[in-house]
């Protein structure tokens, strides 16, 4: 009797929280008027308070879940550069582009900036097609049909700096905002601006300094009606942190066990294991990226390559890692937002940690002028291993950089966003 009365007593304290639960104000369910001051919205007097349900999710982009983790070498540190020490820190939830940026997207970029603006910002966002050019090497026809020729669609973008990257970045908040706001949708599964193709080839339809999300928005219908406080806009595309990449690279979010805490395995690559190849399955013994193996060896033999290869390939080619991102590992470096610092690893936060332009450790601390350093307010981090680099580069922790308007055969990109609107 007494156990009966305890789950009556029970049920109804639910039923009474689940009551006083359901009377709050929420993002979704503001009420009609204010809570505190009792004057109700969207009229004369009140404040207006438009309908909101969820930002719609960013063409290209998938979901990372944030949370704590460990960032840097897992690996013997074979540079010797000490630069990304092991450390603990926290990363927020965010979004990351499934796959790199490919040429088929850039050149979308070209038309509408040849469209939309003046003849010097369109030779201005011309990649480098000269980045495969080498004297000692019959590279010529990618010079001529890499970025253009339909073949080529969908790899991904070289000869990029780091600066036309964030101008990318920018132009992409603005158009996609333009389309939200003229009424277009969101991403959904195999659409977008990144739609997955079937096979190799096949045709397809900021960070510092950039424009804002409610700035893009408001350009796009002339009125101002996308706007951050209408919850209707996209925040910016953007290049990730170092740690967001490293984060996402990591992956480990596949090695957790349910309601355990501890962080039991690590991983050197983007995948389970020490080797690179594909342990399980059909797949048992292919090559999980595409590197170079050794000395002149870019591909394997013929009737058997290694990871079928010679260049860049598909941008959706090898498995993806746990939180569904392609080529995080190989194919092509790719930049982040931060400036190359060699301790930014114990300088910066261990909440999401960036390091921004002109913060702590001057650039005067580097002798670039007497050439005994490549440091300066200009250079950028890299990271991820490429078709032209070995296994050792394919490990999330290791880093490189490069000044910020140089450009190579080896690095692309691929862009994020944050997660407005939650804490998480």
């Amino acid at each position: 009797m007494r156990f009966t009365n305890y789950l009556g007593l029970l049920a109804a304290g639910s039923l009474a929280l689940a009551s006083c639960n359901k009377g709050n104000r929420t993002a979704t369910n503001p009420g009609k008027n204010s809570s505190t001051t009792g004057i109700e919205y969207n009229t004369d007097e009140g404040m207006k308070v438009t309908d909101f349900k969820k930002i719609p999710t960013g063409p290209g982009l998938v979901y990372i879940e944030g949370g704590r983790t460990v960032l840097g070498s897992q690996e013997e540190d074979v540079t010797n550069n000490h630069d990304n020490m092991e450390r603990t820190v926290t990363i927020a939830s965010f979004f990351m582009d499934e796959a790199e940026v490919a040429n088929i997207h850039w050149l979308e970029y070209l038309h509408f900036i040849r469209k939309d603006s003046s003849e010097e910002k369109y030779k201005a966002a011309l990649p480098d097609t000269t980045v495969w050019a080498r004297d000692l090497s019959f590279n010529d026809p990618y010079v001529t049909y890499y970025l253009r020729y339909p073949g080529f669609r969908y790899f991904p973008v070289v000869g990029v700096n780091w600066l036309q990257a964030d101008s990318y970045c920018a132009w992409r908040t603005a158009k996609v905002n333009e389309n939200l706001a003229k009424g277009g949708g969101g991403s959904s599964k195999g659409g977008g601006l990144f739609g997955k193709k079937k096979k190799k080839g096949d045709a397809g339809t900021s960070a510092e300094g950039g424009a804002t999300a409610a700035s893009a928005g408001a350009l796009a219908d002339g009125k101002g009606g996308a706007s951050i406080e209408n919850g209707n806009s996209l925040p910016n595309y953007r290049l990730p942190t170092e740690a967001e990449w490293e984060y996402a690279a990591q992956a480990l979010v596949g090695t957790q066990e349910v309601g355990n805490e501890n962080q039991e395995e690590k991983r050197i690559y983007p995948w389970d294991g020490r080797s690179t190849r594909n342990p399980y399955g059909k797949g048992q013994g292919q090559f999980l990226a595409n590197f170079k193996r050794g000395r002149g060896d870019y591909a394997g033999i013929a009737g058997s390559l290694n990871d079928g290869a010679m260049i860049t390939e598909y941008v959706y080619a090898y498995p993806p890692n746990d939180y569904g991102l392609y080529n995080m590992a190989g194919n092509v470096n790719e930049w982040v937002q931060d400036v190359y610092r060699p301790l930014s690893f114990q300088d910066v936060e261990d909440l999401n940690p960036f390091r921004r332009n002109g913060v702590g450790d001057d650039a005067k601390n580097y002798d670039k002028k007497g050439y005994q350093s490549l440091v300066d307010d200009h250079v950028r981090v890299y990271k991820g291993g490429s078709w032209r680099d070995v296994a050792y580069y394919l490990s999330p922790g290791t880093r490189r950089f490069m000044a910020e308007d140089s450009a190579t055969s080896t690095i692309g990109f691929r862009c994020a966003m944050i997660n407005a609107g939650t804490n998480k």
